[in-house]
């Protein structure tokens, strides 16, 4: 067994005894989903811009899960071009969990904020309507992007997804983990990757007991 699945189980042994100490919220919609694949979909910060493609954080996620990763991230994009490929790209991959992590070229682009969240929740309504459960990821940090935070915090609550804050935070204002300006280096996506791993593991841990025990009941 290759260290990250040993990672995971272990992670999952322990999350399923303190499931009941509320590490996570159980109305998260589609809690129970049926999907195979975890779908990682957003900008290029998904995509892995700057890093090879094995540096990429889906590419480092997925040595912490027992699933397949899949790297929807696409550099340039906004969320009004997402929502264009969301059902080739996102729903075909049969999902269990789509990470959602878009914002930065939409301030780039001067797209309204209220777009943006119109076209986020769209994403996540087609999302949860196919079956999957959703993560936020919030690319926000207290020096950039900081009028998303609340918005991001504020959708996910409405719509009980995965909230995962402020990603960028710690990655954006040190060199050291960063390739760019902008873009994190291969330790900076494996910071991303490890505060990602660190809110969904939970969640995809209470998803397989939900799936075994009906499975069981069948």
């Amino acid at each position: 067994m290759r260290l990250g699945k040993r990672v995971f189980f272990v992670t999952a042994a322990i999350s399923l005894v303190v499931f009941s100490g509320c590490l996570i919220n159980p109305q998260v919609v589609n809690l129970d989903s049926q999907g195979t694949t975890i779908v990682c979909f957003g900008d290029s910060i998904t995509y892995g811009y700057g890093v090879t493609s094995n540096e990429s954080y889906p590419a480092q996620l997925e040595k912490w899960v027992s699933l397949p990763v899949i790297n929807a991230g696409l550099s340039g994009e906004t969320t009004s071009d997402a929502i264009k490929r969301l059902e080739t790209d996102i729903l075909t991959r049969h999902p269990v969990l789509v990470i959602i992590e878009f914002g930065g070229n939409d301030l780039i682009a001067r797209i309204p904020v209220e777009k943006t969240t119109a076209n986020m929740e769209e994403m996540i309504k087609r999302i949860q309507q196919a079956g999957a459960m959703v993560a936020i990821a919030d690319y926000s940090s207290p020096f950039i992007l900081d009028k998303y935070h609340e918005v991001f915090r504020s959708l996910s609550k409405k719509y009980k997804t995965i909230f995962i804050p402020r990603l960028m935070s710690g990655i954006i204002d040190n060199p050291s983990l960063r390739s760019d300006y902008i873009h994190p280096n291969a330790k900076g996506y494996q910071l991303i990757a490890h505060r990602v791993a660190r809110a969904i593991i939970p969640y995809l841990t209470r998803n397989a007991f939900l799936r075994k025990k009906a499975n069981n009941k069948s």
